[in-house]
Order: structure tokens, then sequence, then C-alpha cells
């Protein structure tokens, strides 16, 4: 991976991040609107977006002309406090950003891989293709829910999956889950990595400078255009 081809962005502090990051991607949506009539956006959960969540919320675009979903969700109802829809709810989902269209992808199934084919429909009907796509990372370099020790992650990494959704089983990954798969993501036409602190950092550079097993570094190989790195310590 050529460095140099990276796009970094890098912050003083996370403030200063979520008040650039929500403009670009309000502007990318925005643009999208005036093209199609309509923008998709597809953002992730937990620790660090709530603060990017709550400054796009703001941003003053056609809100009811976007369809917000999400790149993984936990099989958790939305009323867990650590359900992704219940997180863009409190975070997004308010301000101008409450007159914009949410499809999740949890329902209420007897387990999770019926939940992952209600989803991969739903998605198929209303979010695709992404105008948008907005990833974190774990440190042990998952994104999405691309966990390394996922027993189908060969299935998720594969760059001509047919599916748009698929459950996940990984033992660090606590909760049944369920994922955008790799192409769906890839095939985003704006996508962003949001991280903080340096040891985010160090593991994005590690999978970046040749470690390949790191599940993120397939988001660079794949991505139909340069994958955004927004980085405040």
């Amino acid at each position: 991976m050529d460095k140099a081809a990276l796009n970094w962005h890098e912050f003083a502090s996370s403030q200063a991040l979520a008040s650039a990051f929500a403009e670009k991607v309000a502007g990318v949506l925005a643009a999208a609107i005036a093209v199609r009539g309509k923008a998709t956006l597809a953002v992730s959960g937990g620790t660090t977006p709530g603060l990017f969540f709550r400054t796009l919320s703001r941003e003053k675009i056609d809100w009811a002309k976007v369809i917000v979903t999400l790149v993984d969700e936990r099989f958790v109802p939305p009323d867990s406090p650590r359900s992704n829809a219940g997180l863009v709810a409190a975070n997004l989902l308010r301000n101008e950003a409450a007159a914009a269209e949410f499809i999740g992808l949890y329902s209420a199934a007897d387990d999770v891989a019926t939940a992952a084919r209600r989803a991969d429909e739903a998605v198929a009907r209303n979010a695709l293709p992404l105008d948008a796509a907005i990833l974190g990372m774990g440190a042990d370099g998952h994104t999405a829910s691309f966990f390394p020790d996922a027993d189908n992650l060969a299935a998720l990494l594969d760059s001509d999956a047919r599916a748009n959704v698929l459950p996940v089983h990984a033992p660090s990954g606590i909760e049944p889950r369920l994922t955008l798969t790799l192409p769906r993501i890839a095939g985003a036409s704006f996508i962003a990595l949001h991280i903080e602190g340096a040891e985010k950092r160090r593991v994005l550079e590690a999978a970046l400078d040749g470690e390949p097993h790191l599940p993120v570094r397939a988001v660079f190989d794949h991505a139909k255009v340069p994958v955004q790195i927004f980085w405040a310590p």
C-alpha cells in the first residue's frame, strides 16, 4: 500500500474532526441529492462516532431526501444500550437530521440468519447504492463486523459476494451480528474511516504496511474510491 496515495485528514481534537467531517459528509449527501434526488448514508456504531453524529445532525441539507442505514448491527433490539440503531437514533436522527429515513438491520427474528435475510432485502430495496459509507475500526483491526475470528470471514470479505447483508458469529463480537458485505461497502461513492487515538492509528498503519490479515485492509484493497481517513489523537 503506497502511503502517499492514502488520504489522511488529521485534526488536533475530536471536536475539530467532528466539525470538518460533518461538513464533508453533508457536502457528499447534498451533491448526491442534487444529482439523484436522494442520498444514502451508511454509518457505524461504537464509542467514537457520537460527537460526529451530533455535529452532522445540525448540517442544513435536505434530510428528508436522505436514507440512513447501518454498516453493521448487533443482534439486539433498538432499546438495548448496545444497539447501533439506538446510538444513531439518539445522536444522529435529531435536529435537522430528524427528517431522514432510517433503514435498520435488526428485526425481531428467531435467529440472526433470518434477520440478515430480511435486512438484505430491505437494504437492496431502499439503501443501495451507497453514496457514503462511514466506517470505524477496532483495536483488533476489524471494521464493520469483519472480525478476525468470525467463522465466515472469507464470505464477508468475498469481493464477489452477491449478498448485501450477512450474519456474523465471532467470539470477540459478543452478540451475533449483522453486517454489510465488503462489496457493498467498497462500492460506496465516498468511504471514510473515522478513528481516534494513537493505538488505533498504529493498528491501521500496521494493516496498511503489510498485515493483510487485519480485516480493515480489505476495504482499502477493494474500495472503488480512495478511502478517506479522519483521525484525531
